[in-house]
This record gives C-alpha cells, structure tokens and sequence, in this order.
C-alpha cells in the first residue's frame, strides 16, 4: 500500500474539509454517466472516489465542459485535483502524477483520399480539424510543422468544420472517431496513433508534498488492477491502462 497521507498532504488537498476533484465532462471515455444523485460516473470519478477514501474525507465532484475551462482554474481554489490530460502548457501550472490510462489519437480523412499514414498528414496543404484545447489539440500545436490546424470549438465543432469546409483531416481521439465514420461514406481512420493522450491526476504546483503523495497512488492503482477494473465495469472500451510510471 502507499504511504498514509502526511499532515502536509492532508492540508494542502483538504483545506475545505472536502476533496474537490475537477472532472472534464467532455471526455466521453472517461465520464460515462451519472451517478443516482446526478454526479459523473465513471472510470475519472472513480479514481477520484479512491483518492477522497485515501484522505479520509468527504468527494465533491466539481464538473468542467472542458479540460481547458478545468485547466484555467490551476490557483483559484476551485479544484485540489483535477483529472486531464498531462501537455507541458498545462504542467506550468499544474504538477501531474504519471498517466492512470492513454487513449489513442489519430486522424480520420474523407473518402478519395491521397492520405494512406500519419506521416502523410503533416503536409503543407493539409488542414486538420481539431477541438480547441484538447490534449491532443495542444500536442499537435507543439509537434505539427507543416500542415494548418484548424481549431474549433469542442468535439463536435471540429466534425462540422471538417465536413462543411471540406478539410483534409480530423484529428480526434480513436473511440470518437469510430462512431464519425459510421457518418461519412468512405471515410476512413489512420492506423496507428499521432500521440497517446495521457490520462493523469493534477495538482496546483504549490502542493508539494500532495504531488509526491498522488503520484505514489496512482502507480499503486495501476499496479494493483483498479484501473483495469473501471475501465471494464464502466464498458470504456478505447481507454488502456498506462504503462509504469
């Protein structure tokens, strides 16, 4: 088992009596449904459930439509831990623990066309519709040298920009992906993965002592099948669970 939670740790994730946990309520995969009370279920508030039993207290969950909106607040008190992706912007402000689970992101491209292979996609003439502020949206800002990303509003904003202005791909993550080519005859997804979203428990950088403590559960519910576990209960098929930090 992991060390029990120092009175540093304690303090620095419970100042309200409460472990406040951000949910990004946007990741299909993560967030499944609702709980009987009409709180998020699934395999992110059940990471974050663990971690309040750990502390011995009291789970609020706290609902963002968006890991950016969730990232935004790193520092204003709304959040102890948030459950996101792990990109370098983020980590400015936020310390991540290793990833808990990856999701695949690829790319799908429409019927007719030239593009066979990931490495096909970065071109200069290709445009690429992405959601805005996704973690792969900020790892294709990062890695991207060619081709033109065309940012949208959330996920189903980057399908219509793709579909209306004709672009060359959509970049998404494989499970989403799937269930948008059922809707575009011909189309076809990329095999393989541009980058592997990293799942991970954050932070506030100020919480020293709660990040070492963090990091040493999440290996341990890797480690011990919980993950896998919530990933199965909840059908979230498309999640893996992270390789040893």
């Amino acid at each position: 088992m992991s060390q029990a939670p120092s009175k540093d740790v304690i303090a620095e994730l419970t100042s309200t009596g409460v472990l406040r946990a951000g949910i990004n309520m946007s990741n299909f995969l993560l967030v499944t449904g609702k709980r009987p009370n009409g709180d998020p279920d699934g395999v992110s508030p059940d990471v974050a459930e663990e971690i309040a039993r750990r502390l011995g207290v009291p789970l609020e969950l706290v609902a963002f439509k968006s890991p950016g909106e969730l990232g935004d607040q790193a520092g204003n008190n709304v959040w102890d831990i948030g459950n996101i992706g792990a990109e370098p912007q983020r980590a400015q402000t936020i310390a991540f623990t290793a990833a808990y689970c990856e999701i695949e992101a690829t790319y799908l491209v429409p019927a007719g066309s030239s593009i066979k292979t990931i490495a096909d996609v970065d071109k200069p003439g290709i445009r690429i519709a992405v959601a805005g502020r996704s973690a792969y949206g900020l790892w294709l800002e990062n890695n991207i040298k060619h081709a033109k990303l065309v940012t949208t509003d959330g996920l189903d904003g980057s399908f219509n920009a793709f579909v209306a202005q004709k672009l060359e791909a959509l970049a998404g993550l494989r499970p989403r992906l799937i269930d948008d080519v059922k809707k575009l005859p011909g189309a076809r997804i990329l095999d393989g993965q541009f980058s592997a979203v990293q799942q991970a428990v954050g932070t506030p950088r100020k919480n020293q002592a709660a990040a070492a403590w963090l990091g040493g559960v999440v290996e341990e519910l890797k480690a011990s099948g919980f993950i896998a576990k919530a990933i199965e209960k909840h059908k979230a098929f498309g999640l893996s669970v992270a390789p040893k930090a």
